[in-house]
C-alpha cells in the first residue's frame, strides 16, 4: 500500500505548501535513480506476488459475517521483533500492513526465479503457506483470511465486528466507519487529504443491476439523511448521487478491495520498457478474466469488477480539474491554486495506463512503438518534462514521469521532508506509489548501480487482477502472467495498437459477464513491425486462439516447452487449464459464480439487494471454497477441473 513511513503526517493545508518541493526534489532524485543503474545490464528475471486477505468473522450461531477490525494485532505479531516474525521468516514469507483494518498482505519473503521451473510449482505452496500462518495466528475458528475481492455488505448496517458507527473525520462518510482505516497515522491523513483537496468527498456511482423489483428510479433511498457532518451529508441530494446507481463516498469502498499483483525483474530498462508496453492491453484482459466483485454496499451491480470503484474512492481531482460543476456551496476548484498550474485532468490517479515508454533500443531507435500509439488526452507537468529531457531522458519516457507528476502529494511527514536526494528516494516514490495505475514502471535505486546485483534492477508491476477465493486460482493467474511475460520477451511480439483501444477494452472489462458477451481490441498481425491489424475478439480467441491470432496461451506453451523441453508438469497444466476454461466460459467467471449465487438464493428478492443471511452464505461458501471442501469445489470448478483438485488431495 504505498510508501508506509513514521513520523508526523501533515494536514492538507500545511502538505499543499509543500508540494512543490516534493515534486522539484522527487524528479531529481529520479534523475540519480537512472544515472546510477542506466548501464545496468543481465540483471536475473526474479519476481513476487501480492496476496490480500480480509479477516472475516463467521458467526455461525447467528448466521451473520462481519470484517473483524479487531484483530489486526497480528501484523505486529507477524511483522519484525514480533512474537511470530521466525515462523513467517523461516516459511520465506511476510505480511504487510493494507488500507483496511481488517485486512493484511502477504508476500513472499525471497523473490521466485524466473528461469526454474519448479519455481512456478512453490508458488502456490507459498501462498497456501501464508494463509495457514495468519489463521493459526488469529487462533479462532471463526475468524478466517479470505481471499474477497470485495465484501458484499461493505456499508451497510452493522458490517464490523466490533460494531462501529460511520461517524469518524477522517472520511465523514455515511456508511463507512473510521474504526476500518487501518491505524497507522497515514491512512487516515491520506482518506482526509484526499477529501479535503477535493473540497468534498470522493463520489463513486456505479451501475445498479435492475432485477424484477429493484427500486431503480431517483436517488437510491438506502442513502440515509443526518445531520452529523452538514456539508458534507447532504452531498448525495446535491448531485454527488446518480440515479440508477449504487452510492458511495469513501476512500475505504475501494482501497477496502482486495487484489492479487506481481512484479517482474527485467533484465535491463530496454527490456522492462517493452514488457511494461507489452503488457499495457493484457492488463485490462486480465481484469476480465479474474472477475470477482458483482456486490457492491449490499447491492447486485450491473458489473463485475472493482476497478473503478477504487478509481472513484481516491479520485482528488477538484471539480475544475475534472471539468464539471461543483456541488452547490462548493469551491470549483479546490485547494490547487498555489500547489500546481491549474490544467484539465482526465482520469483519477488510479486508473488506466495513460502512455507507452517506447521499445527504446540499444542504438537509440524504436523497434515497433510509434509515438501516434500514445493517441489520448495526456497532461504532462512541463517543467518535470523539460527538467527530465535535458538529463537524457528520451520524450517519450519523460513524458511517462511528467505525466504523473501533476498529481499533489497527498501525505507528507514532517521528518521527510528535507532528503538527501543522493541516497533517498522518498519524494519520488510519494508520486510514484500514489499513480496506482494498471501498471507500474519501477526504477531502481540509487544505490542499484551495475555491479549491485543483490539491489532490485528496473521491475514492471502488473496491478489490474481481481484477488480470487482459492490459493489455486492465485497461483494460476500469476503463473500464467509471468510466463506470458517471459514468452513476450523471448520472442517479443508486436502488441502494440493505438492506447486508444486498451483504454476501451478497461470500460469493455468492467461489464457484466463481459468474458461471454463481449468483444476486444486486439493486435492481430504481432509478428510484423507494420501498421496495425486491431480486431474485435473474444476473450475465448486472445487467450485460446482464433484464426487470425494464435492465443496467448499457445506462446505461454511455447515457451515452457523450448525453455525447459520437458513434459508440462500437472499442476502447471491445470493452472493452464483455468485460465482456458475461465477465457472460454468453459467454468463461469468468479464473479458470475457469485451473482448466480445470489440470485438463485431463497432469501432473495429479486430486488438487488444482498441480505445479511445471503451474505452469511455466500462467505460460509468462500471459506468452504479455501479449504477446498468437496462439496462445493466441482460445482465452482466444473466437473474435470474438480476432479483434478481433489485427484490431487486439495
Amino acid at each position: 500500500m504505498g510508501l508506509l513511513s513514521l513520523g508526523t503526517p501533515l494536514h492538507w493545508n500545511d502538505s499543499r505548501l509543500y508540494a512543490d518541493h516534493v515534486r522539484t526534489n522527487g524528479i531529481i532524485q529520479l534523475i540519480n535513480c537512472f544515472n546510477a543503474a542506466r548501464d545496468r545490464k543481465n540483471d536475473p528475471f526474479l519476481w513476487g506476488d501480492e496476496v490480500e486477505y480480509m479477516l472475516v468473522k463467521l458467526d455461525r450461531e447467528h448466521k451473520v459475517a462481519r470484517l473483524a477490525i479487531d484483530k489486526d494485532y497480528i501484523l505486529k505479531d507477524l511483522g519484525e521483533d514480533g512474537s511470530s516474525f521466525e515462523v513467517a521468516v523461516s516459511n520465506n514469507v511476510v505480511f504487510h500492513p493494507e488500507y483496511g483494518r481488517y485486512m493484511i498482505e502477504a508476500t513472499p519473503l525471497q523473490p521466485y526465479d524466473g528461469t526454474k521451473l519448479e519455481e512456478f510449482e512453490y508458488v502456490e505452496h507459498n501462498m497456501r503457506t501464508r494463509r495457514q500462518i495468519a489463521t493459526k495466528e488469529l487462533g479462532e475458528e471463526d475468524v478466517l483470511p479470505l481471499t474477497l475481492t470485495s465484501f458484499p455488505r461493505m456499508g451497510v448496517e452493522i458490517f464490523t465486528y466490533p460494531a462501529a458507527e460511520p461517524d469518524g473525520e477522517a472520511s465523514k462518510s455515511l456508511f463507512l466507519p473510521d474504526e476500518i482505516i487501518n491505524r497507522h497515522f497515514r491512512f487516515p491523513t491520506l482518506t482526509a487529504n484526499i477529501r479535503r483537496r477535493r473540497d468534498q468527498k470522493v463520489s463513486i456511482n456505479i451501475p445498479l443491476y435492475k432485477d424484477e423489483k429493484t427500486v431503480a428510479s431517483g436517488i437510491d433511498p438506502s442513502i440515509p439523511r443526518r445531520n452529523l457532518f452538514p456539508h458534507h451529508d447532504e452531498e448525495p441530494f446535491l448531485g454527488a448521487a446518480k440515479e440508477g446507481h449504487i452510492y458511495m463516498d469513501s476512500m475505504g469502498f475501494g482501497m477496502g478491495s482486495s487484489c492479487l499483483q506481481v512484479t517482474m525483474q527485467a533484465p535491463d530498462v530496454a527490456h522492462a520498457r517493452f514488457l511494461y508496453d507489452s503488457l499495457v492491453n493484457v492488463a485490462p484482459l486480465m481484469l476480465a478474466l479474474t472477475a470477482a466483485a458483482p456486490i457492491f454496499r449490499g447491492h447486485l451491480a450491473d458489473q463485475d469488477v472493482r476497478w473503478n470503484v477504487i478509481a472513484g474512492a481516491v479520485d482528488d481531482r477538484t471539480p475544475y480539474e475534472r471539468g464539471e460543476p461543483p456541488l452547490k456551496g462548493h469551491k470549483e476548484r479546490g485547494n490547487t491554486l498555489d500547489t500546481a498550474e491549474l490544467m484539465r485532468i482526465p482520469k483519477s490517479r488510479y486508473d488506466s495506463v495513460d502512455q507507452y515508454l517506447g521499445d527504446l533500443d540499444t542504438s537509440g531507435r524504436f523497434s515497433y512503438f510509434r509515438k501516434e500509439y500514445n493517441d489520448i488526452e495526456s497532461p504532462k507537468n512541463s517543467k518535470v518534462y523539460e527538467k527530465l529531457v535535458s538529463n537524457g531522458f528520451d520524450e517519450t519516457l519523460a513524458g511517462h514521469f511528467a505525466h504523473l507528476f501533476i498529481r499533489d502529494p497527498i501525505v507528507i511527514f514532517t521528518e521527510s521532508i528535507e532528503q538527501d536526494n543522493t541516497v533517498e528516494t522518498d519524494h519520488f516514490e510519494n508520486i510514484q506509489s500514489t499513480n496506482w495505475q494498471t501498471l507500474r514502471f519501477k526504477p531502481p535505486k540509487q544505490s542499484a548501480v551495475p555491479e549491485k546485483h543483490d539491489v532490485p534492477g528496473w521491475r514492471v508491476e502488473l496491478r489490474p487482477m481481481e484477488i480470487s477465493l482459492t490459493d489455486f486460482e492465485n497461483a494460476a493467474y500469476a503463473n500464467f502472467s509471468v510466463l506470458l511475460s517471459l514468452a513476450v520477451l523471448k520472442y517479443r511480439p508486436n502488441f502494440y495498437l493505438p492506447i486508444s483501444y486498451a483504454e476501451a477494452n478497461m470500460k469493455t472489462a468492467h461489464r457484466r459477464n463481459a468474458i461471454v458477451e463481449q468483444k476486444f481490441h486486439f493486435r492481430t498481425n504481432v509478428w510484423e513491425a507494420g501498421e496495425a491489424i486491431v480486431e474485435q475478439l473474444s476473450l475465448d480467441e486472445v487467450f485460446n486462439g482464433s484464426g487470425s491470432f494464435e492465443g496467448l496461451l499457445s506462446l505461454v506453451n511455447r515457451y515452457i516447452k523450448e525453455t525447459w523441453g520437458e513434459a508440462l508438469p500437472a499442476k502447471l497444466e491445470a493452472y493452464l487449464k483455468l485460465v482456458s476454461f475461465r477465457a472460454s466460459a468453459k467454468i463461469p467467471s468468479t464473479a458470475q459464480y457469485i451473482r448466480n449465487f445470489v440470485l438463485s438464493h431463497p432469501d432473495y428478492k429479486k430486488d438487488s439487494i444482498v441480505s445479511d443471511q445471503i451474505n452469511y452464505d455466500l462467505l460460509e461458501m468462500a471459506a468452504k471454497l479455501s479449504t477446498y471442501d468437496h462439496g462445493v469445489v466441482t460445482d465452482f470448478f466444473g466437473p474435470e477441473l474438480g476432479q483434478w483438485l481433489i485427484d490431487n488431495g486439495y
